[in-house]
């Protein structure tokens, strides 16, 4: 089933007569599907209930509940690293706010971000995130027939995830959309988007123009980042995607990231080179790479810049 963009929408729900138990010919199948979407559009749209609907609204419940804080309280999230701790100037994501949080899986990084600012947290929420990207990364790698030779570069792929908090304002003063975030492809390996029914996604298409992806509700979208492209030997192209806002509601977003530790080498596996796809990719380090990307910023076609053979 596709979704008006034409972007794939895939069903992981328990109520379908799909059995998604991982080894099972249900769990191949869809990862079939996954290769497929992911080689022809770098992303798809997804329904699951792996998160239950009662734990994604408590968690925009909390988020909103974040950004309702005295600015003096949020700006004391200062982060260690580019995009990280509390922006709301930043000419990336103009006319938006946005928590970056490091290493969200390290319990001393998320307890001091917690009690500085959310002394709740949501911690069963981003778990549960982090396990769907893993399970996600493993049904890219069956996909390819990979699966039993790279069962440890899963792990690698997917050693650092980071969380990104975004409120996206309403515009105040027109009726027209409005950017909140510039094009750019995403530096990550995978990239898992949840959003409040707020809908604000584009995806740049072949033809050049600009697509809304209407995310379900209570839904995903995963996509492709420049690392997994580079992997992949560029059988997976990351989408080139922005964000626009329109409306009369606020739109609240958790992103989840997932990307190697910084000295993990980024090799094109062998499996993935032949005739028809000869190496596009040198190998290289997570590390030298994000260091090219502060150079570069949100230039598109970066990673080409940097590792195209």
């Amino acid at each position: 089933m596709g979704s008006e963009s034409g972007v794939p929408i895939l069903d992981f729900r328990k109520s379908t007569e799909i059995t998604l138990e991982e080894g099972g010919q249900g769990w191949k199948e869809m990862s079939k599907k996954v290769r497929v979407a992911l080689e022809s559009h770098g992303m798809f749209l997804l329904r699951c209930d792996e998160i239950p609907k009662e734990l994604q609204n408590k968690m925009f419940t909390d988020i909103k509940s974040l950004f309702d804080l005295p600015e003096e309280t949020k700006t004391k999230s200062i982060g260690k690293r580019a995009y990280r701790g509390y922006s709301s100037k930043n000419p990336t994501l103009p006319n938006s706010q946005t928590f970056g949080i490091d290493d969200t899986f390290d319990p001393n990084e998320a307890r001091s971000f917690t009690n500085l600012m959310w002394p709740e947290g949501n911690p069963n929420f981003c778990s549960q995130a982090r396990e769907l990207s893993s399970c996600i990364l493993k049904m890219i790698m069956e996909g390819f027939g990979l699966l039993e030779n790279y069962i440890s570069e899963i792990k690698e792929l997917c050693r650092g995830n980071d969380t990104r908090l975004t409120k996206y304002p309403l515009p105040k003063e027109t009726n027209d959309s409005v950017i909140t975030f510039v094009p750019h492809t995403d530096k990550s390996n995978l990239t898992i988007i949840s959003q409040n029914e707020v809908q604000g996604l584009q995806l740049l298409q072949k033809s050049g123009n600009w697509v809304n992806l209407n995310v379900p509700p209570n839904g995903f979208a995963v996509m492709v980042g420049d690392i997994l492209q580079a992997w992949s030997n560029g059988r997976f192209k990351a989408p080139i995607h922005r964000v626009a806002i329109r409306g009369n509601k606020d739109r609240y977003v958790f992103i989840l990231f997932s990307f190697p530790r910084e000295e993990t080498f980024i090799k094109v596996p062998s499996e993935l080179v032949d005739e028809d796809h000869p190496l596009r990719y040198k190998t290289f380090t997570y590390e030298d790479f994000i260091n090219f990307i502060k150079t570069v910023g949100t230039k598109l076609g970066a990673l080409d810049d940097f590792a195209g053979i």
